[in-house]
């Protein structure tokens, strides 16, 4: 199988600045080298084209820097249903999370999926509901048809993209009151923090791959940084204390890999200004790795 590497420089969807730098730290972090090394044929298509924050307008504070992200979510969305229709597998380097209304849209292109969404927050909020007005936390609603008619349409398709019932958020510690009502009204699965601690990351990412495996054409996954402790990746834009760890990270991306259903990858928010000696970019590396099947040891005990 090829992968492709996509890189999507945003930071339009964040508050924070340094995000945009976010697909050349994972890059540097020997991407490409360690993909091959696992045996995969490696194409990068190089970056999206996404404009800077200062040749965009805020026209509205509560859809901030909407008239240059829709174009963006296009571009985004073609490159990854280009990648899919080769048989290909896009992994896209983000910038903040507002790249995926692009990307999962792009493997949905004519195809039923099922999004498994590791973060500390839900992405889940709308115009009405969020208290910052940054899109990057309204992603995975709008993906899920809530939201500006705008964004939630793109083009003319089906709405909403993802059946809300076939979406799973992993490791969630940071939700505002708005968002839960938008994902109780949805019925999305939302397994927090306080589900790892109690039934462990191997059950709950195991109930995640049930309910969002059934009767589709393959899952995507979309892995932002700040999912994890501070501790473990200090450069992500929007930290929240009592994350996953490394390792629990790396289950999830095994178990999943294990389903044999992965069609494509996001790994957004590593913020290059915030981090540490490429820390975190490095992070990201290595589970984009145990999404695509390295493990430390493949024999017999």
């Amino acid at each position: 199988m090829q992968i492709d590497i996509i890189g999507v420089p945003i930071d339009l969807g964040a508050d924070r600045r340094g995000v945009d730098m976010g697909p050349s730290a994972i890059r540097y972090a020997h991407l490409q080298r360690k993909l091959e090394e696992l045996g995969y044929s490696v194409h990068d298509e190089g970056n999206v084209e996404v404009p800077i924050a200062e040749m965009c307008e805020i026209t509205n504070p509560k859809l901030k820097y909407i008239d240059c992200i829709i174009p963006m979510s296009r571009r985004v969305a073609g490159a990854v249903a280009t990648s899919i229709q080769a048989k290909n597998f896009p992994l896209v380097l983000g910038g903040d999370h507002s790249l995926s209304i692009g990307s999962v849209r792009g493997a949905a292109r004519n195809k039923k999926i099922g999004v498994i969404w590791i973060d500390a927050h839900a992405d889940f909020n709308t115009a009405e509901t969020t208290p910052s007005g940054n899109i990057h936390g309204m992603s995975l609603a709008i993906l899920a048809g809530l939201g500006d008619k705008s964004l939630v349409q793109l083009w003319d398709e089906t709405i909403p993209v993802i059946d809300p019932s076939k979406i799973a958020i992993i490791g969630a510690r940071d939700l505002d009151s708005g968002e839960k009502v938008n994902l109780n009204n949805a019925g999305a699965m939302v397994m927090g923090m306080e589900q790892i601690d109690r039934y462990g990351m191997v059950s709950v990412v195991e109930k995640a791959i049930e309910r969002v495996s059934r009767d589709v054409d393959g899952i995507y996954l979309s892995l932002d940084l700040d999912s994890l402790d501070p501790e473990h990746a200090p450069g992500v834009g929007t930290p929240v204390p009592a994350g996953l760890t490394q390792r629990e990270t790396h289950l999830a991306c095994e178990l999943i890999a294990e389903t044999g259903k992965l069609i494509g990858m996001d790994l957004v928010e590593v913020n290059s200004v915030l981090d540490v000696q490429n820390r975190t970019a490095a992070l990201a590396v290595d589970f984009a790795l145990s999404a695509l099947g390295r493990r430390i040891w493949n024999g017999h005990s």
